[in-house]
């Protein structure tokens, strides 16, 4: 039987403008919680029809979600070592599109903090790959859970989502705690020669539906002229 989590409150609710380098511009409203399980600053961001404020939301369609996990180096450098700053960029216009949430989480290096990650990157340059670093530094691979982002969703009314992630993890931890994933919408692929090897481990260790040009994790096959490998979805 699905374990419930406990119940979360919306804390506050402000509408935020947003801006991305590209121009690429919508207006979102961002929610705080008191009672998530973790104490961490969790966000949600709602988006299209969800960028309302929310009072008491009538049953309806399935809103789109991405539960996306904190990536400084990627999300607010652009770190060409992940895809984590490009899929948060088609995250927030494909959910302002459909309506919906990103859940922004407070979840670092899949869990393990931005200075771990930075060492397991060490030991990436090493010949590692991102499972085994994060092995060989005491972790698990994947130490995330989505408990936090159940109770967000159910604070926010939505029981019934269509989840925007290539991760099957993710759709299997939100069924164990009684959210109703309707479907599994992946997000594109967002290749280039430095995330290359990266995309590929999660592909082939991790299950991810994330389809790849044969050999791309090779540096070679990428021609020198090419900054990216076209996106698919």
């Amino acid at each position: 039987m699905p374990l419930p989590p406990p119940t979360a409150t919306i804390r506050t609710q402000v509408s935020l403008p947003l801006r991305f380098a590209d121009g690429y511009a919508t207006a979102a409203r961002v929610f705080s919680f008191d009672g998530l399980v973790d104490g961490l600053e969790h966000l949600a961001f709602g988006l299209g029809d969800r960028a309302a404020a929310v009072t008491a939301r009538e049953p309806g369609s399935a809103p789109l979600v991405r539960p996306h996990s904190e990536c400084l180096t990627g999300d607010a450098f652009g770190s060409q070592r992940c895809d984590c700053g490009a899929q948060l960029r088609e995250a927030v216009e494909r959910i302002a599109d459909s309506g919906g949430y990103l859940l922004y989480l407070r979840q670092e290096g899949r869990g393990i903090g931005l200075y771990a990650k930075l060492d397991a990157y060490a030991l990436q340059d090493t010949g590692l790959d991102t499972y085994e670093a994060n092995v060989a530094l005491g972790h698990a691979v994947d130490e995330r859970d989505y408990v936090v982002a159940a109770q967000m969703l159910l604070a926010l009314g939505a029981r019934r989502v269509d989840l925007l992630s290539n991760n099957p993890d993710k759709a299997t931890q939100l069924r164990r705690l009684g959210m109703t994933v309707t479907e599994r919408v992946p997000t594109a692929v967002h290749l280039n020669p430095a995330n290359a090897s990266y995309l590929a481990t999660k592909a082939r260790r991790g299950a991810h539906s994330i389809a790849l040009p044969f050999a791309a994790s090779r540096p070679d096959a990428f021609d020198d002229d090419a900054e990216e490998q076209p996106s698919a979805s």
